[in-house]
């Protein structure tokens, strides 16, 4: 009887510590960023307990099944196992298309020295809408390391912007359908006029059932789930009208720089007050101009600040000046540990879709929550509509400090 009673405590033992061992690497990817964040308080952290002998198991296995919205690394390393011949990264490690670079004022002899090193001109974009913004894809024969191309293209046209042709990943899941939106749709007041930039949309989806939806990129659409979830929360089963650019068109890699260019000028084009984009990726200086130029004509835009968690460096087009960054919170108003913080968040909003094995989670549910709000202040791009939307948001907003700015949601919490 001893032996046994010590065997049957051994294996408990034993059981136990294979469940804390596993559950340890859990918790210091959900609380170790946040944890690093000085003056972060807890019931905004939305912390995970740390499991302590004798811990109950429900709670622990709990944590062990928590499902995040996945990170850009992990996104990242499944682009380039999957499409390593046409995707590369540049020297920060983010994702680009493979060989092809962005010039903008490159003409005349600086564009002769350029094709003179081995460069092809793959395409000159001229944009009626915003002249300001063309530009020209280029394309590496030559099949140089990235950054050695850059640096020659640097020197043989040092008047000219060079950028790479970075790729912009969702800020959320999108493996499974979303929900329907459950809201009535409300037939008085004005018309809603809103952008989207993502994957394409399933205009039979029951909440866009009463809005007009004008898809641009695609010579014929292409429908993705996460195009289509963001779209059903950003029109919220109302009427209105939809400009929904796609930058996939149903194939793997997408979201490329210069498409998303070439979807905010085309919604220039159409005079669309409030745009949503619930992508995300790294600073560059052809899209960083390209948003100037937007706000500086009175689009509204609203951006997904992402998944990467609170200590994760900003991410864009969510951390450019005047772009409204938003982050995530559950059903509860705690916010996600995998939503990013900082200056870059104006606001959070629900950030999860359905429930159970349907759920969708990510900052990429919550922008199109704050663009629905927003697009109530403005009809049409005005000078004044950026600021003036965004002081209305936040007089509607729940904030989650006594100061009235969160490190988490910035100024608040917007309800849908």
């Amino acid at each position: 009887m001893p032996l046994a009673r010590t065997f049957r405590w051994s294996v408990l033992g034993l059981f136990m510590a294979l469940i804390l061992a596993a559950a340890a690497p859990t918790n210091a990817q959900v609380l170790g960023p946040a944890q690093r964040i000085t003056g972060l308080r807890a019931p905004i952290n939305a912390r995970l307990p740390t499991p302590m002998p004798g811990a109950n198991l429900q709670g622990i296995d709990n944590v062990l099944q928590r499902s995040l919205a996945p990170t850009r690394t992990v996104q990242i390393d499944a682009l380039l196992r999957k499409e390593g011949r046409r995707v590369d990264v540049d020297p920060q490690g983010a994702p680009i298309l493979r060989g092809e670079f962005l010039a903008m004022n490159l003409s005349g002899a600086s564009l002769d020295a350029v094709l003179a090193l081995g460069f092809s001109k793959e395409r000159e974009v001229s944009i009626d809408a915003m002249p300001e913004l063309g530009f020209v894809v280029l394309r590496d024969t030559r099949n140089l390391r990235t950054e050695e191309a850059m640096r020659v293209l640097r020197q043989a046209a040092p008047a000219a912007t060079f950028a790479y042709q970075h790729l912009y990943l969702p800020a959320g899941d999108g493996e499974e359908p979303a929900q329907a939106s459950s809201s009535a749709p409300t037939p008085s007041g004005p018309v809603k006029r809103m952008g989207l930039i993502d994957g394409g949309v399933d205009t039979t989806n029951p909440a866009l059932a009463h809005a007009h939806v004008e898809q641009h990129g695609c010579s014929t659409s292409r429908p993705s789930r996460h195009g289509t979830a963001v779209a059903a929360r950003l029109v919220d089963g109302e009427p209105g009208e939809l400009f929904a650019a796609d930058l996939w068109c149903a194939d793997a890699v997408g979201g490329a720089t210069s498409q998303l260019v070439e979807a905010l000028a085309w919604m220039a084009s159409k005079q669309v007050p409030v745009i949503n984009i619930s992508l995300v990726g790294p600073d560059n200086p052809i899209l960083a101009r390209a948003v100037q130029a937007m706000l500086a004509r009175g689009h509204v835009l609203v951006s997904a600040a992402g998944n990467d968690g609170p200590a994760a460096p900003p991410l864009f087009p969510a951390a450019y000046p005047g772009v409204i960054g938003v982050g995530g919170v559950d059903a509860h108003g705690r916010v996600l540990p995998e939503s990013a913080s900082g200056d870059q968040v104006a606001f959070c909003a629900s950030g999860v879709v359905g429930s159970g094995r349907d759920t969708l989670r990510g900052t990429s549910f919550a922008a199109p929550i704050v663009a629905h709000k927003a697009a109530r202040w403005t009809e049409a791009p005005s000078p004044q509509a950026p600021a003036e939307v965004l002081q209305h948001l936040i007089g509607e907003a729940r904030a989650l400090d006594a100061s009235g700015h969160d490190p988490r949601c910035g100024h608040g919490v917007l309800s849908r």
